[in-house]
């Protein structure tokens, strides 16, 4: 019995000391976001909700009625969970005291996204994960077929194959994949998943998506309305709350942008060197190199990667309007257009990045690594080689989730800024847009 409650007194000194520190990190972060200038009106909505999960460290703002379901990646359709009377809540972190954590109980070389996730498990310390009834697990690396297994010990785990082709058998299986995951929701929540149903939660993730493309427009503008990092803050808030309710706070933002335009107003009145960002996921709170991106000279002006845009950016098209024809438009959206490095032929990558280079008018690429994911590092090559053909300069970031680094990604970032702004002056730049 003693020994018991000295564990028990370790133990709880330990979470103390967990919540401390995850709490004044988070909480460092978005006071950095929030010192950035520029911020649109109804900033605030979407700060306050990352506020609320990773510093109140509460669960998502939903009925206590709803079951919240855990998803790890853009490839689990929302529109299932919606159906089944759920809500889904997006489970990847970019925490760095969970990061440690995990750090002691997952591989050295395991990317710094799964130890987070083996962290917050383990600790149970996050409503967001602990309340849960069940999570979905698409397997995009081995990383993440690992982390399923590792799941499936605290809480009920689903996992997702996905295919390394785009074919219309593969498309097939995963139909049948996407059925499975009704049949499974519908015995978690008790609610049955009818094209009624369904239909209503297209509604509801098409009002998202609908104000997504007018964001996205409005970002395109020149002089820019709002800064790349606030953009991501908005995005990575989108994880945590109700697909109507970020709809409606980011119709606020939109409106407010629209009005920046209308007035001829811009984020800075200098002409900072544009920025597009891919490669590995940028999670909140690890946001350091948007926010250094900013903070030493650039703007980050494009953002190609799973945890930004690309999650809602191409809406499912309907062709049959049938139960089946709505299943299968959530397949064909899910695989067809997803540039995600898990495809073995993955040209639509090259080809989504020349359009977001000749839409946002970029002057350079930062492709970002986490330490440990292969599927990414593998493609650099390839993408330095296809941006070179255009003269546009790329750099290959790699970081973890620790703020050991920032002063060495200060220092890169800042020479790719200056080098910019040496090989591509306003004149060269126009004619390298026209070229793509």
């Amino acid at each position: 019995m003693i020994t018991s409650s000295r564990d028990q007194e370790r133990k709880e000194r330990q979470d103390k000391r967990f919540i401390s520190k995850e709490t004044q990190t988070t909480a460092k972060y978005l006071r950095r976001i929030e010192e950035l200038s520029g911020a649109p009106e109804g900033m605030k909505t979407f700060l306050d909700t990352l506020r609320h999960i990773y510093v109140d460290m509460k669960g998502i703002d939903i009925p206590s009625s709803q079951k919240t379901i855990g998803t790890y990646c853009v490839m689990v359709p929302q529109e299932l969970i919606y159906a089944a009377g759920a809500v889904p809540v997006k489970l990847c972190s970019g925490n760095y005291t969970a990061f440690f954590i995990g750090d002691d109980i997952t591989p050295r070389d395991a990317c710094p996204l799964v130890k987070a996730v083996a962290g917050f498990k383990h600790t149970g310390l996050m409503p967001i994960y602990e309340n849960c009834s069940m999570m979905i697990v698409p397997v995009t690396c081995d990383c993440k077929k690992k982390i399923a297994g590792m799941l499936s010990d605290y809480c009920n785990v689903v996992t997702m194959h996905i295919p390394t082709t785009k074919n219309d058998d593969d498309i097939d299986e995963y139909v049948m994949q996407l059925y499975d995951i009704c049949e499974k929701l519908e015995s978690v929540t008790g609610n049955r998943i009818t094209y009624d149903t369904l239909s209503g939660a297209f509604y509801k993730v098409g009002r998202a998506q609908y104000e997504l493309s007018e964001f996205i427009r409005l970002k395109k503008l020149s002089p820019y309305l709002i800064r790349g990092t606030h953009a991501m803050t908005i995005m990575n808030a989108a994880a945590y709350m109700h697909a109507e309710a970020w709809a409606d706070a980011l119709r606020s933002v939109n409106l407010s942008l629209s009005l920046r335009a209308m007035k001829g107003e811009k984020v800075t009145n200098k002409k900072l060197p544009r920025i597009l960002l891919t490669g590995s996921p940028i999670v909140f709170p690890n946001v350091k190199i948007p926010l250094l991106i900013e903070e030493m000279g650039g703007i980050f002006a494009g953002d190609e990667t799973c945890m930004g845009e690309r999650g809602m950016w191409d809406p499912p098209v309907i062709t049959d309007n049938s139960f089946d024809g709505m299943m299968r438009a959530l397949a064909n959206r899910s695989l067809r257009p997803c540039p995600c490095p898990t495809f073995a032929d993955n040209s639509q990558r090259i080809y989504r990045l020349k359009q977001l280079i000749k839409e946002n008018q970029i002057q350079g690429v930062i492709y970002h690594v986490l330490r440990g994911c292969l599927v990414y590092d593998f493609e650099y090559k390839l993408i330095e080689d296809e941006l070179g053909k255009l003269d546009i300069p790329v750099i290959r970031l790699e970081s973890d989730y620790n703020e050991e680094d920032v002063e060495q990604l200060r220092i890169r970032i800042e020479a790719f800024i200056e080098l910019i702004k040496l090989k591509q002056p306003p004149e060269k730049s126009s004619k390298s847009r026209r070229a793509l």
